[in-house]
């Protein structure tokens, strides 16, 4: 049968997972400048330049071919097995898999896989347009997709928002710079690092939780699954060596934008409104293996001041969300990490940890907790990112904070973004809910995609409702207070 867009994008597909269907499209290839391609995307519109990845999930489908097909420019009608995605770590919401053209396209030898995508700059939402096209642009074709165009356009009412003197602006997760090691062995700790300081200076982003990634090795997204999961088990020592590759891209990165570390609640209030700063935080122990001393380490010699418990490998700490519990939740060396960071003055953060992790920290850590990046599930089911009302509160009862992120699995625009923290907060009052950006680690564009968009998502606050003091608790102030009980 044949597939509109309309349908793709009410949602009414769902009644046609795996089916046949027929869909015409425009193809975007993920690279290029491929030969040919086994995996890419289809676009209800043709896009703007040949490397421009679509920003809206419902308007793009990923497809899996039968054999690799030439990249072409014009529209093309597929056929293949349409199958529902649930929680797809990229939001993607429908996928064609065996898929062929219709009227088939000459191939060649070479293939570019989602494997290959999932480790390239483009899966990071670095790739928004091709060399040709300059930060900023909007095309015309595209404004009703695009947040920033919507609020430059006019289309929502937004009261200027203007920080007070006193208000730091502190992004609780963020991986901006590109510092993370890449998986693709071939390119490793040699990845090229991406301008920082300059949209953090314009946006007017002050601070952020600079994170590293230590189980990068180890983990994947398998092609026949929507989420990364561990794919082998490190080799001793490894994930401590990888551990100490990423200190050193952090470092070697603030040194380049010329950027200022913070390592107390001092330096904070010293260093945070002066220029573009730093806070050394981990996504996941698993660089400490184990090894609770490791956290003193970390401590004193990479300045490390907010370590995440787990990441996307069930590790010698506790449980994570998107695998089935083997733990029971957070692990007694877990425990002792927490109780190690509460004595040193560490943040502790417990994102991607499950449940039953969050309440054994709650009631281990002296300190409040943080949740640096998620959002609440509108309809929550197992092995999902996302969390429920009840997890976000065991958060707010230790003091902490709960960061939302800006994916656009969980949100179409910054407009639903700021509602999205509306709603956290009606959970758990405005006090404890901050951003959690993830720059740079969703597999594509989320709806936040660089500080330049700083003063957008604030004025979509403002919409929301929240007055201006309340804006700078969240985009700030209330992470600074945890930053302040926990590190000293």
């Amino acid at each position: 049968m044949t597939l509109d867009w309309p349908t793709i994008r009410d949602g009414n597909a769902d009644t046609l997972h795996d089916t046949t269907v027929d869909i015409t499209g425009w193809m975007i290839p993920l690279d290029p400048q491929a030969e040919s391609v086994d995996y890419f995307l289809l676009c209800a519109d043709e896009p703007c330049c040949g490397g421009c990845v679509p920003r809206n999930p419902a308007a793009s489908i990923e497809v899996y071919t039968a054999a690799p097909l030439a990249p072409q420019a014009e529209a093309l009608t597929l056929r293949g097995r349409l199958l529902r995605l649930v929680d797809d770590p990229a939001g993607w919401r429908y996928r064609l898999v065996e898929a062929s053209a219709l009227d088939r396209l000459p191939s060649a030898s070479r293939t570019f896989s989602r494997r290959a995508f999932l480790s390239s700059g483009a899966a990071l939402g670095l790739a928004a347009c091709a060399p040709g096209r300059f930060a900023g642009y909007t095309d015309p074709h595209h404004a009703q997709d695009d947040p920033v165009a919507q609020a430059d356009s006019g289309s929502h009412s937004a009261p200027s928002w203007q920080a007070p003197s006193s208000t730091l602006t502190i992004d609780m997760h963020s991986h901006a710079g590109r510092v993370t090691v890449s998986r693709d062995p071939a390119i490793g700790a040699r990845r090229p690092f991406l301008p920082l300081a300059a949209p953090m200076r314009k946006g007017g982003m002050n601070v952020i939780c600079l994170a590293i990634v230590t189980d990068t090795t180890v983990t994947r997204v398998a092609e026949n699954r929507k989420r990364f999961e561990a794919w082998r088990d490190p080799q001793p020592g490894e994930l401590y060596a990888l551990g100490q590759a990423e200190f050193q891209r952090a470092h070697q990165l603030i040194e380049r934008e010329q950027m200022q570390v913070v390592t107390n609640a001092a330096s904070l209030a010293a260093k945070g409104s002066l220029g573009p700063c730093a806070i050394i935080s981990a996504e996941g122990g698993d660089f400490l293996e184990g090894q609770v001393d490791r956290v003193d380490e970390a401590y004193a010699q990479h300045q490390l001041r907010h370590l995440q418990l787990t990441h996307y490998r069930v590790n010698e700490l506790g449980d994570i969300q998107t695998e089935p519990p083997v733990h029971g939740g957070l692990t007694d060396t877990g425990a002792e990490v927490v109780r190690r960071c509460n004595a040193l003055g560490i943040v502790v953060d417990v994102a991607h940890g499950t449940y039953d992790l969050v309440k054994r920290a709650a009631d281990t850590s002296t300190k409040p907790l943080v949740l640096s990046h998620s959002a609440l599930a509108t309809h929550p089911s197992s092995r999902s990112r996302l969390i429920t009302p009840d997890h976000a509160r065991v958060i707010a009862g230790t003091g902490g904070v709960i960061g939302v992120w800006p994916s656009s699995g969980s949100f179409k625009d910054i407009h639903a973004m700021a509602e999205g923290i509306k709603r956290m907060a009606d959970v758990v009052g405005v006090e404890h809910v901050g951003l959690g950006s993830d720059m740079l680690g969703f597999i594509s564009p989320p709806v936040f995609r660089s500080y330049e968009q700083l003063p957008d998502l604030a004025s979509a606050l403002r919409v929301a409702g929240f007055t201006q003091e309340e804006v700078s608790a969240i985009l700030g102030g209330n992470y600074r207070r945890v930053f302040q009980v926990s590190v000293g």
